[in-house]
């Protein structure tokens, strides 16, 4: 089982549910390129995912592993979906958890087509600074609202009672490599609100619309059942994400909104949805009260479900 982390984590954060893997089941958790230990080799944006795509499928063939279970969280989500779209064969089952949505993060209405003709509203430039500041400096602090250890109290889980593992978490977000090839990316202007636009490098513009689309799952020809796990308390990966510039917009906290008919929203949970039933074999499973680490959050629940899913796949 290959276990693929979200942006600003790392392998670590599957801890949990390796040591949960039934007998016979072998799991995989490396760290994406610019995250925990591995190397901070820049990301080709460009590619969209590629480059963490052609990472997994280098270290499957050095373990000669033909074929495997997918299990994507976020970013990871993405790149899982990326992999079994580009080599379907590979994927025995396919796991989602908050997965990045198939036109990407950030910009893009319903249908995919992006608010902006340059995908303003995406990419590296859309990172706050001062989280890139105090994740540059190690900070590791509740000192300042949006430092690392805030995030993971009120961005990642819905609400500070709900935490678990949270020095693995801070940490996890403290080990990203930080600049233009890495963490966030970097970024051109744009004369589109919000006024900046996705560059060629970096974590955040692949992700972005403009290089980031696996809506082609649906004709790959793969035939992985598929398992998508959200918690309906996430505020990241959302119909009303706190982090998308659109939704932000719309409540006041980014100046000069040109309003839901020009940037909505992006309909993250409904692009997904629409995709998944294009493809067919699949199951939505919420879990309420969860945010968006709900591996971690309700672990035994999770467990159960990866567990069910995988049936007599081995």
């Amino acid at each position: 089982m290959l276990f693929v982390h979200g942006n600003l984590s790392d392998g670590s954060a599957w801890n949990e549910q390796l040591d949960l893997l039934p007998a016979g089941f072998r799991g995989l958790a490396p760290d994406l390129r610019g995250f925990g230990r591995s190397a901070a080799a820049p990301v080709d944006a460009t590619r969209g995912v590629g480059d963490y795509r052609d990472d997994l499928i280098a270290l499957l063939d050095s373990l000669g592993l033909d074929a495997v279970h997918l299990v994507g969280h976020s970013l990871g989500g993405g790149v899982v979906m990326d992999l079994a779209t580009g080599h379907p064969a590979r994927a025995l089952t396919i796991t989602l958890v908050a997965p990045v949505g198939p036109y990407g993060f950030g910009g893009t209405r319903l249908d995919g087509t992006p608010c902006a003709p340059d995908f303003a509203g995406s990419g590296g430039g859309t990172a706050n600074p001062d989280l890139v500041k105090l994740i540059a400096k190690g900070d590791s602090s509740d000192a300042h609202p949006l430092s690392p250890r805030n995030v993971v109290r009120t961005l990642y889980f819905p609400g500070a009672e709900a935490v678990r593992d949270e020095d693995a978490l801070v940490a996890g977000i403290l080990g990203a490599h930080v600049g233009d090839g890495n963490y966030p990316g970097d970024a051109v202007p744009s004369p589109h609100w919000p006024g900046t636009a996705p560059g060629s490098r970096g974590v955040l513009n692949s992700i972005s619309p403009k290089y980031l689309d696996w809506s082609g799952f649906a004709a790959s020809g793969c035939g992985a059942p598929v398992l998508w796990i959200r918690g309906d308390q996430d505020a990241i990966v959302s119909d009303t994400s706190l982090v998308d510039l659109g939704h932000l917009g719309a409540l006041g906290h980014v100046p000069g909104w040109p309003g839901e008919e020009a940037f909505p929203a992006q309909p993250m949970v409904q692009q997904t949805r629409q995709v998944l039933d294009r493809y067919g074999d699949h199951t939505e499973h919420v879990m309420a009260g969860a945010g968006h680490f709900p591996y971690i959050q309700r672990p035994a629940q999770f467990a159960q479900l990866l567990h069910g899913h995988l049936g007599g796949r081995a």
